[in-house]
């Protein structure tokens, strides 16, 4: 048992990186075969029924554009030009245009159309997995990874950590509040961003360890 423990321990994130394989192969799978799966009704049903409002529309049209290519850009020109480490800020950057490429190329594999119901705003290309979702938390999460190892303060390193995970769980559900992705498509961004984003922090991390 103690073994085991120690093995769990020492492999977290690989472990974790394989979950997030699994669930994501297994929801790819669904859609390949061309299947409405039950957590995409339920997700739509939750929030159509809880959140839809007039006053929360504008809201959510707010949060996903903060996960959209306008607002992304800007943040990784901002902190080129700000951050006073080079080979942090090319690694932002590299991060927004690796993890854009990479969910484009499984949209372009996998061709889901995108839901066919009301539809708040309008979107084009595939639905599976969500670009918003999956960039989103390719790109914030990665910023949450560098907050998370340069910040010293608690208070302030907490306080952004918790703000920007808000902000990535929001943009996902924005998506399908606004019904241009199903839950699924959601889900699917989430998992293999997490996945993805394990092997390019591994990969700078020592790229920027070798070269200073």
């Amino acid at each position: 048992m103690k073994k085991i423990k120690e093995f769990v321990i020492k492999n977290f994130v690989w472990i974790i990186l394989f979950i997030c394989l699994i669930i994501f192969f297994a929801l790819a799978k669904n859609v390949f075969n061309e299947e409405i799966i039950h957590v995409d009704i339920i997700g739509y049903e939750i929030i159509s029924t809880y959140l839809i409002s007039d006053t929360m529309t504008p809201i959510v049209k707010f949060i996903t554009n903060i996960g959209g290519k306008i607002c992304l850009i800007s943040i990784t020109i901002a902190l080129l030009l700000t951050l006073k480490n080079k080979k942090i800020s090319l690694s932002v950057c590299a991060n927004l245009i690796i993890v854009t490429l990479f969910n484009l190329l499984i949209k372009n594999i996998l061709q889901r159309p995108r839901p066919t119901g009301i539809k708040l705003i309008n979107e084009s290309g595939y639905s599976f997995p969500s670009g918003h979702s999956m960039v989103s938390m390719a790109f914030y999460g990665y910023i949450i990874y560098l907050i998370y190892k340069n910040i010293k303060n608690k208070y302030i390193k907490w306080t952004l950590i918790s703000l920007l995970s808000l902000l990535i769980i929001s943009i996902g559900i924005s998506r399908i509040y606004l019904g241009v992705h199903y839950t699924s498509d959601v889900i699917a961004g989430f998992l293999i961003a997490i996945s993805y984003l394990i092997i390019y922090i591994k990969l700078t991390n020592k790229l920027i360890e070798n070269n200073k």
